[in-house]
């Protein structure tokens, strides 16, 4: 089910902009709301999604709660998306080889005409 919480925290624009943000440095919820045009508290309703897709993980300093980026939690997703890296390199193979096909031909056709 860890892959679902991913999917669905990676879902929204918001929460992928906060972390290219945490992905720069660790930052406290205030520190991630002025950096957008939304409230506090739907800050943290967002980064709460990141962490329940264990993207992001919450440290407490003192009386401030540090968010980090958990890049590992980006694994799950990038093996799902792997996996179909098989299928894209069969159909650029076919295509390369249409194309060396037609180009071969195109040669053939201009020798005959020769």
């Amino acid at each position: 089910m860890h892959i679902q919480e991913t999917f669905r925290a990676l879902a929204d624009p918001t929460r992928r902009e906060i972390l290219l943000h945490l992905s720069r440095q660790q930052m406290t919820i205030g520190e991630v709301t002025e950096k957008f045009d939304i409230t506090r508290a739907a800050v943290k309703k967002h980064l709460n999604i990141l962490e329940e897709g264990q993207l992001i993980s919450v440290h407490v300093q003192g009386r401030e709660r540090i968010n980090r980026l958990e890049a590992q939690g980006l694994s799950a997703v990038s093996d799902w998306i792997g996996y179909f890296d098989q299928f894209w390199d069969q159909h650029l193979g076919a295509l390369k080889n249409a194309v060396e096909n037609s180009e071969n031909a195109k040669r053939q056709a201009i020798k005959g005409k020769i």
